[in-house]
């Protein structure tokens, strides 16, 4: 990506077609000391693993009291554990968030133990790779059940009492929520979804006092591509992309705290993806090569 901000970076272009090149941060800012969120109650969906775990160990420490949702109530059993050995609160609840019933379950349990809620993280999410083609229509199903409904659900129900708090509603979605990602057809329809129907809840929302914050993680550090689903639907186990070049779910949380605490409304993460954007945006022709060549180079890549 260096190579292609060299190509842009030249005001003689840039003029001729009226653009600003973006500003490219190399280090996400985060918050300076503790318990910004004391006495605030935080509800994380897909807290078991990846960048739910780690918002909910992030939030937790600055003081927030945690309620964790997942399908793997071992896995929050042990989160739940670590925090509360750290001095935290936590409300563990299983939760599907496909199910209806399983997203109302949650927002009662929380308000009937702490009586309010003050943020809600739509994190839970599933991946998948495989070209459309070859894809089975089941898999697109369940990635929008997931990612777009589980979030819709949630916050649904959750809604009246973030509106009593003047709230923050935050959606983890990605940035091919902003652009086209060959090979994940359904994973990318899901981010678009979510963000078109997140920025639309901002706007109906805004003289409440909501705050609505919608996060664009590049490729992050976590389990979410070793789960993804093939062209079957199976989990495909094994990450076809370097883990250790990427942002870690960990750096990814600390920001969203920040961002929340700030009241922001938009992240676009990593120099690589606020470029991506950019380009996409500027130049799509020119960067739709770009991302095809790149998933591409991918061991057994579906396009």
């Amino acid at each position: 990506m260096s190579n292609i901000k060299k190509l842009f970076f030249n005001k003689g272009l840039l003029k001729k077609y009226n653009l600003s090149f973006p500003k490219i941060k190399n280090r996400e800012k985060v918050i300076q000391g503790g318990q910004k969120f004391k006495d605030k109650v935080v509800i994380i969906t897909g807290a078991s693993s990846g960048i739910g775990k780690a918002c909910a160990f992030e939030f937790a420490e600055k003081g927030a009291t945690v309620v964790l949702a997942a399908r793997r109530i071992d896995k929050l059993r042990k989160i739940e554990e670590t925090i509360n050995n750290q001095g935290g609160k936590t409300l563990i609840v299983k939760t599907d968030v496909k199910e209806i019933d399983d997203c109302i379950n949650l927002i009662d349990k929380t308000v009937e133990k702490y009586g309010k809620i003050d943020v809600l993280i739509n994190n839970a999410g599933i991946s998948m790779r495989a070209s459309f083609e070859d894809l089975d229509l089941t898999v697109i199903k369940e990635l929008m059940d997931t990612n777009f409904f589980g979030a819709v659900y949630c916050t649904k129900f959750a809604l009246p009492y973030l509106l009593k708090q003047k709230g923050t509603v935050i959606g983890i979605s990605s940035i091919s929520g902003l652009t086209p990602l060959p090979g994940r057809t359904g994973y990318s329809a899901s981010k678009h979804a979510m963000d078109g129907f997140l920025n639309t809840l901002r706007l109906e929302n805004i003289k409440k006092g909501l705050n609505v914050l919608v996060v664009h993680p590049g490729f992050t550090s976590s389990n979410i591509r070793n789960t993804a689903l093939n062209k079957m639907g199976i989990p495909q186990k094994e990450s076809p992309r370097d883990e250790e070049k990427m942002m870690s779910s960990e750096r990814v949380a600390q920001i969203i705290a920040k961002a929340a605490y700030k009241r922001e409304r938009d992240l676009i993460l990593t120099p690589q993806g606020r470029l991506v954007v950019w380009l996409h945006k500027n130049f799509p022709s020119f960067t739709d090569r770009i991302l095809l060549n790149e998933m591409a180079k991918e061991p057994d890549a579906p396009i």
